[in-house]
């Protein structure tokens, strides 16, 4: 069983997946296992976890982010997609942003410029031309 803190950590990191990014997991909890396993469309599987050791939600929020944006990447490229996520509005299609402590705050900031794009947890919605193009939304067992 998942702790309460990691569950809300990767609750709101999945929001910004489910926002922006065009693969999305199937979650699901494995007996013995601290975490999560996250499952690509190819059945390839990352584990997801964080430790409520003392450290500040927000590091707690980061820490998870990293993880579930390495999947992504991962998740991205094994579908022959850009492997980059979450996008930098700043430099499009050309790195994802990356998750950070910022006054005392999550947040998905421009590794370029180090400017705050986005709370962790705030991305808005990508365009989306179709709406049948639209992931669903990742199953939790």
């Amino acid at each position: 069983m998942i702790g309460e803190e990691f569950a809300e950590a990767l609750s709101v990191v999945l929001r910004d997946l489910r926002a922006q990014c065009s693969v999305q997991p199937e979650v699901r909890e494995d007996e013995g296992y601290p975490g999560v396993i996250l499952y690509a469309p190819d059945g390839s599987g990352q584990g997801v976890y964080g430790e409520p050791d003392g450290r500040p939600a927000a590091a707690l929020l980061v820490a998870v982010a990293d993880q579930v944006q390495d999947w992504a990447v991962e998740a991205l490229w094994g579908q022959g997609e850009p492997a980059v996520w979450p996008h930098c509005p700043a430099h499009p299609d050309s790195h994802p942003l990356t998750a950070t402590v910022v006054d005392g705050a999550a947040v998905w900031v421009c590794p370029a410029s180090g400017a705050p794009a986005e709370r962790i947890g705030g991305l808005p919605p990508a365009d989306v031309a179709d709406d049948a193009d639209v992931a669903p939304t990742p199953r939790t067992r």
